[in-house]
């Protein structure tokens, strides 16, 4: 538990000793995989929510590791569960791109239009028009692709111009731009954009369009972790399966409104997805 941050630890405290210890863990380990092996990360988020399935911000980790490895579906569920059992917004970004990457452009589209998104200020506000855009694009709507990066291009400068990643930020919006010139055909002008901000050669991994939030700033201390994992950590989730067992039910138990979810965001010949057991999760 120590090695997490004061407020995800301080949501753990609603489990028992054993379970938010296990927890924390395997968040921990998700955190600092999540760059490296996302897949990794993904199986230790998924044994987190199998410890604490109720806990916001296990349910938060299961979404981002599942955004991160393509899992859009299952990333859109957990973070609507997330919003509903905190009433954040925070991660509506990427709850759009999710909706782009199940190609569904106007969902995504619906999702920047709602009264949540109208409430987001600063860097969300920014990746939410990012997400917009490329959405604009999708649909082959070029010139309303761009007026929404010209419209939040001020944020820059009144809203976030403090962060450390300002500059950044500043630099995706450019990138953004470009791709949507040249998805329209303008290639020169795309070119000249990049130019003018001193970016010209592309990025495939500037060009994405949300900027994951880091797991490990999220969840835990700076150095408080091995990155290769502990043995606590391999045997964590086969006890969390043996507990679930003797109280006669699983943590990770769907709610009705997260099977009416996955009904809707999964596709008809979509392949289904088995989680790793527990045992197979280690450091």
């Amino acid at each position: 538990m120590s090695d997490l941050d004061r407020e995800p630890r301080g949501r753990l405290r609603t489990l028992s000793k054993e379970s938010a210890e296990r927890a924390a863990r395997h968040l921990v380990m998700a955190g600092r995989l999540l760059d490296s092996d996302p897949e990794l990360a993904y199986e230790h988020a998924q044994a987190a929510v199998r410890s604490a399935g109720r806990v916001d911000v296990v349910r938060e980790a299961a979404g981002l590791t599942a955004y991160r490895t393509g899992r859009y579906a299952e990333a859109l569920r957990e973070l609507r569960t997330v919003r509903r059992l905190n009433g954040s917004s925070e991660h509506l970004p990427i709850m759009a791109d999710c909706e782009r990457g199940l190609g569904r452009p106007d969902r995504a589209l619906a999702l920047g239009a709602s009264p949540e998104a109208e409430a987001l200020t600063g860097l969300v506000r920014v990746e939410l028009a990012i997400v917009v855009s490329g959405s604009r694009v999708d649909l082959g709507q070029y010139d309303a692709a761009l007026a929404v990066l010209d419209a939040v291009q001020g944020r820059i400068a009144t809203e976030i111009s403090d962060r450390e990643d300002a500059q950044e930020v500043a630099e995706r919006l450019v990138r953004a731009r470009a791709s949507a010139l040249e998805a329209a055909g303008r290639l020169p002008e795309a070119e000249a954009v990049l130019a003018s901000a001193g970016l010209s050669e592309w990025s495939a991994e500037a060009d994405d369009d949300v900027v994951v939030y880091d797991l490990t700033e999220e969840f835990t201390a700076p150095g408080s972790v091995d990155p290769e994992g502990s043995a606590d950590i391999e045997g964590a989730a086969d006890s969390a399966r043996e507990a679930d067992l003797q109280a006669g039910t699983s943590a990770d138990a769907e709610t009705p409104a997260d099977a009416e979810a996955s009904a809707e965001d999964t596709p008809a010949d979509a392949p289904s997805v088995t989680t790793p057991d527990d045992s197979e999760v280690v450091g």
